[in-house]
Formats: C-alpha cells, sequence, structure tokens
C-alpha cells in the first residue's frame, strides 16, 4: 500500500500544476512551497519541531526556511494551497477513473486513516486532526497523506529505537544503492564534513566497511528496521480488512501507475 500512496502524496510537492497554484499564492521556490505545505498542519512553528519530526533535513536548511515562512504565508492558507495543489496535480490522473470508482476509493482510504493511532506520531496526528475535503481527489490526497505520515513516524521511531540519527540515516540508505552522496546533500542540505563525520560513525559501528560498502550487520540491521515500520503501520490495514485493502489496492493502482509514467 505504501508504494501505492506514496506516489499520490507527493503530486502536491513535485507536480508542475502543483508548483503552479503554489507560486499564484506567492512561494515560487519549490523548497518553501515544500516546507509550508508539509509543516502547515503543525502550526505557526520554529525550526526544531520540524527538524525533529522531518527528521532528515539538516538543521540549517530547514531554519533558512522556518519561521520566516510564516510570514510568507500563513499555515490557514498554506493548508488550503496544498490541497488545492493537489487536486489540479491529481484532475489529469483521475480522469480515466469512473466517478463512482472513485468515490469508493475515496471512502476506503478515508476508512483506513481514521483508524490511524495517533499516539507518538506528531505529523500523522496533525494531518488526521485536520477537516476533511468534500470532495473524492481532495479525499483521497488527504487520506493517503495521513496514512504516508503516519508510517513515516512510525519509520522515524524504528531509527531512533535503532540508534540512527537523520544524517546517519541518509548515509546509510546511499550505502544499500539509490540515490548518491550529492543527492541527498543537496536536497536535505548537509555540509561535506557533516556528511564524513555521519559516515565515520556509522564504520565505527560496523555497517560500513573502508569503501563505504553495507556490512552484513548493516544490511540485517535495514531489513529488521523495514520490517519494524511495515509492523508499526500494520493495524491499520489488519483492521480495515484484507478483502478491503486488495479492493484498494487494485482502485488506486491505476492512478498511481499514471502518476508514477513515464519517470518518478
Amino acid at each position: 500500500m505504501w508504494q501505492l500512496f506514496e506516489p499520490v502524496h507527493a503530486v502536491s510537492f513535485s507536480a508542475p500544476a502543483s508548483l503552479a497554484v503554489w507560486a499564484d499564492a506567492g512561494l515560487r521556490s519549490p523548497w518553501r512551497a515544500y516546507f509550508a505545505g508539509r509543516a502547515a498542519p503543525l502550526g505557526a512553528v520554529e525550526a526544531g519541531p520540524v527538524v525533529a519530526a522531518f527528521f532528515g533535513y539538516s538543521p540549517a536548511m530547514v531554519g533558512r526556511a522556518l519561521p520566516e515562512l510564516w510570514t510568507r504565508i500563513p499555515p490557514e492558507k498554506a493548508l488550503a494551497v496544498r490541497l488545492d495543489g493537489a487536486r489540479a496535480a491529481l484532475a489529469p490522473f483521475v480522469a480515466a477513473t469512473d466517478a463512482d470508482e472513485l468515490a469508493e476509493l475515496a471512502a476506503l482510504l478515508r476508512s483506513a486513516a481514521e483508524r490511524v493511532s495517533v499516539a507518538g506520531r506528531v505529523l500523522g496526528a496533525a494531518n488526521a486532526a485536520l477537516p476533511w475535503p468534500d470532495d473524492p481527489i481532495g479525499t483521497v490526497w488527504q487520506a493517503v497523506t495521513i496514512l504516508r505520515e503516519h508510517r513515516g513516524d512510525g519509520h522515524v521511531a524504528a531509527l531512533v529505537t535503532a540508534g540512527v540519527d537523520g544524517l546517519e540515516s541518509l548515509v546509510w540508505r546511499t550505502s544499500r544503492g539509490g540515490p548518491d552522496r550529492a543527492f541527498y546533500q543537496r536536497i536535505r542540505g548537509w555540509a561535506e564534513d557533516e556528511w564524513t563525520a555521519a559516515a565515520d560513525r556509522l564504520r565505527a559501528r560496523g555497517w560500513l566497511d573502508t569503501e563505504d560498502a553495507p556490512t552484513a550487520a548493516s544490511l540485517a540491521a535495514a531489513d529488521e528496521l523495514e520490517a519494524t515500520t511495515d509492523r508499526l503501520a500494520s493495524p491499520v490495514w489488519d483492521a480495515l480488512g484484507p478483502a478491503a485493502v486488495d479492493r484498494a489496492a487494485a482502485l488506486l493502482a491505476p492512478i498511481t501507475q499514471a502518476v508514477t509514467t513515464p519517470g518518478p
């Protein structure tokens, strides 16, 4: 389910149609739009809570955005803009979906989102407390956003339990493949010396070898971390029931495929 709903959530911060809505609201920088949209459910917070909740971003990068950002757009307006942007971005991707099936998908995902346990889940709780949109597209996006942040909060809890900080999680991730160091330094704001120090800590822990490749212990820990993340997210889907989960997946899959074609 995460693989299906994550791309649908992400359109609000990446799709050109959504970014155009943010630009019309006065935020022409995609990063300002990202921090405003994702942090808005928390209210007009300082940088500290966002550093904690977002986990993998450099405090310096967050500090360049907050709290100054709230002088450009108050949280209540950012919430409205992010929803309008999501609607604009998703509209062409759901155009081929039957109206009754879209309404059914919205109801299923809302039912799942309303089952999330918010204890200890700051971003999940903040999004779950928002009023529901009155349209199917808005409801689908709101639901997947609650589910996404709820799962992310659990992932952060698993990382903290494993004794891994935000930067270490990125260094550890790049050692196992996927986007490289330069990519994460650019999008998360970490300096060279900070990245090197985090790699040294992981090497001292026995998770990286001398070539910065993951050790057997590192790979085993990664498997355990992902299993813990799944376990923490699973009660929502267990409560919804296998038939409803299968139906939600079947209805959501074509939309996700449309969102992710031809590229990520």
